[in-house]
């Protein structure tokens, strides 16, 4: 006799557990240079903007936007 499978559940994450948003930062450099930075662990965008500061040295000017 054959056994029964059961089907598969698909697994939806729970409303618990909340998701970061993911911010885009375009960051223009003193020298000229641009560079486009995707920024995951940050609660919010002055939060994303903090980071960014943060981890770069002779940053002119910082654009964020939320990634949707």
């Amino acid at each position: 006799m054959q056994e029964q499978r059961k089907q598969a559940v698909s697994r939806r994450p729970s409303p618990a557990t909340a998701m970061h948003p993911e911010f885009t930062a375009a960051v223009r450099y003193r020298s000229g240079g641009c560079e486009l930075f995707r920024v995951r662990n940050a609660s919010d965008m002055s939060d994303a903007r903090a980071v960014v500061l943060a981890e770069l040295d002779d940053v002119q000017t910082v654009l964020i936007t939320l990634r949707e």
